[in-house]
């Protein structure tokens, strides 16, 4: 006889799974972001909403999320990964060309919120401790939820967009010894000593010294050793122990595990798998950020806004109103104009997940009031409900101070260094390595991917941009910068690859300049119907080769011959481009929906 099933054990994913089902396509429809919908389902379906009524009506438990502490956890995943992801696209480089506003403006950021509000704090709490951990606390802003704004917006490479992302990494690099001064602090352990800190602070540099030491050493013949048995679901679980390796070793010595997975991902953007491990990633990620909002919209207490909505909504406007001021104009030092600093103060002014974080541990500890501190967690969670719409609010306000803006050359400040201008070369055998040689020669930076892991590691250590991947997935091709790219260039020998590709670059791209190798005429006119620009079928360049060798060694002058097969070459491209007339939604390229095959 089967045991029976306890369905309470999949309630909660179920209806993680369903409201998730329901937000994202309903949101999408309305062009509002998701993350509003998970945090309106999550304090809807929270204790706090719903929850309410099981007492009166079992039934609704059924329909209740019902265990915040295991969400939470399960949340916790959802920062981690966004951390590795941001980790990968930064590279060491990157981190170096943006260590002044890093290292500058977030280090000048964080001090001066955490002065400001701390001294507005310190006339309710009566304590510098509690004051100090408070201000520190709002002077932190939500990495969760303003780069996925961002980046729905299209706006982390612009000025604004990397200086609210190297304001948030250096508060994500700042929360681990804020909460190791809490842990010392804690007032129900009073053997905790200076000792016991900096014990602790050594041990948490040991293991970050641990993580990129190892890193460094095996994680690309890891990924070597995976990508060898060109099995997609072997290539998924390695990316999946990489970001749970690093971020539990990190947890374990007392740093936070979004910061493990951060540096991770730092180690693996130096790799030629960075963009296939990211392409991996992305959908997990955006599951685990939705438990995430969830579980920040299960901390929102309506009721208990309701008995005091005015002081909660002025503390709140208070808060945000503080830290935008402050950071409007500590960014004007840093080359920011009025429009890119208004986006940024306005990104940065509300709370964020880790001032959740240090709240509750405060209170824990007993270094801050209970009730002040229940009160706070609720103001904070409601400038984070509020972050989508301020950061419209930030981007009408910046058109608008564009426009006002005289055009100041001297003031441009220097791009990422991912060249927007580049061209996509797919394929980097020997006829790819030839088209990157030629793009070389003429100063067109380029970016080559390849299934083979032998070959891209061969390219790479010659110096060569190659990376490895499936350009037959919209999702890596976006990850390969594709809606900034000037061309893309297939150099592919199968057909069905080549439409594969090309299919996947048009559903991303309508306008990007696509040149193909065809296989022959036939093929050529099947491509032309997809819609690439130039198909060069190797049978007809061949023959043209042939001819110009010829023509050239009986003695016909260079010049005549170099412009009639010119002329030839013309003619077979219009002759192929109007000699399939079928539509193109009749010839079918099916995607390679895998890594490796």
């Amino acid at each position: 006889m089967a045991a029976a099933i306890d369905l309470h054990a999949y309630q909660e994913p179920i209806l993680f799974l369903a409201t998730a089902g329901i937000v994202v396509p309903l949101f999408h429809r309305l062009r509002i972001s998701p993350v509003l919908g998970f945090l309106a389902a999550g304090a809807l379906l929270g204790p706090y909403g719903l929850g309410r009524l099981i007492p009166d009506h079992p039934w609704v438990d059924w329909l209740t999320f019902t265990n915040p502490e295991g969400t939470s956890r399960l949340a916790e995943f959802g920062v981690v990964f966004l951390l590795f992801t941001i980790g990968i696209e930064l590279s060491w480089q990157r981190l170096r060309i943006l260590r002044r506003l890093v290292f500058g403006f977030g280090t000048l950021q964080v001090l001066l919120c955490t002065i400001a509000v701390g001294l507005f704090a310190y006339k309710v709490v009566d304590t510098i401790t509690a004051a100090a951990l408070i201000g520190i606390a709002f002077a932190l802003s939500s990495t969760a939820i303003v780069l996925p704004v961002l980046a729905e917006q299209k706006r982390l490479n612009t000025t604004s967009g990397r200086a609210t992302f190297s304001a948030l990494l250096f508060q994500d690099l700042a929360v681990a010894p804020i909460l190791f001064t809490i842990a010392a602090l804690d007032a129900r352990l009073p053997e905790a000593t200076i000792f016991s800190f900096l014990l602790a602070l050594g041990q948490a540099a040991f293991a970050l010294a641990v993580i990129v030491g190892i890193g460094r050493l095996v994680l690309r013949p890891f990924f070597q050793m995976v990508t060898a048995t060109r099995s997609p679901e072997l290539f998924m679980a390695a990316c999946l122990l990489v970001v749970l390796v690093t971020s539990l070793i990190a947890a374990v010595s007392g740093l936070s595990m979004a910061l493990g997975a951060f540096i991770a991902g730092i180690l693996l953007s130096e790799t030629e798998y960075r963009r296939a491990v990211d392409t991996t990633i992305q959908p997990f990620k955006g599951l685990l950020l939705g438990v995430f909002f969830v579980s920040v919209g299960m901390s929102l207490d309506i009721f208990q806004f309701l008995e005091t909505p005015l002081t909660i909504l002025a503390v709140a406007t208070f808060l945000v109103a503080i830290k935008s001021v402050i950071i409007y104009w500590l960014s004007r030092p840093f080359g920011l104009n009025a429009a890119e600093a208004a986006e940024t103060a306005l990104l940065l002014g509300p709370g964020g997940e880790f001032a959740l974080v240090i709240l509750g541990s405060a209170i824990a500890a007993g270094l801050v009031p209970e009730g002040v501190g229940q009160n706070l967690l609720l103001v904070t969670t409601l400038t984070m409900v509020a972050i989508p719409f301020l950061a419209r609010l930030a981007r009408r306000l910046g058109r608008q101070l564009e426009r006002k803006r005289p055009t100041d050359p001297a003031a441009a400040v220097p791009p990422p260094p991912e060249e927007p201008g580049r061209v996509i070369v797919a394929g980097y055998g020997r006829v790819g390595q030839l088209v990157g040689d030629m793009l070389q020669r003429h100063k067109v930076p380029y970016l080559a991917i390849d299934m083979d892991p032998a070959r891209v590691a061969e390219q790479r250590k010659a110096g060569k941009p190659v990376y490895f991947g499936d350009g037959s997935y919209p999702e890596f091709l976006r990850a390969c910068g594709i809606e900034q790219a000037r061309a893309l260039v297939i150099t592919l020998d199968t057909p069905s690859s080549i439409g594969a590709v090309v299919a996947a670059a048009r559903q991303e791209r309508a306008d990007i300049t696509i040149v193909s190798r065809a296989r022959d005429d036939k093929h050529a006119a099947q491509l032309y119907d997809l819609g690439v620009d130039d198909a060069v079928p190797e049978t007809i360049e061949a023959s043209l080769q042939l001819s110009e060798a010829v023509l050239a060694d009986i003695g016909v002058p260079m010049g005549l011959v170099i412009a009639s097969i010119h002329e030839r070459r013309d003619e077979f491209r219009e002759i192929l481009k109007t000699k399939n007339t079928r539509k193109p939604d009749r010839i079918e390229f099916r995607a390679r929906r895998t890594i490796g095959k």
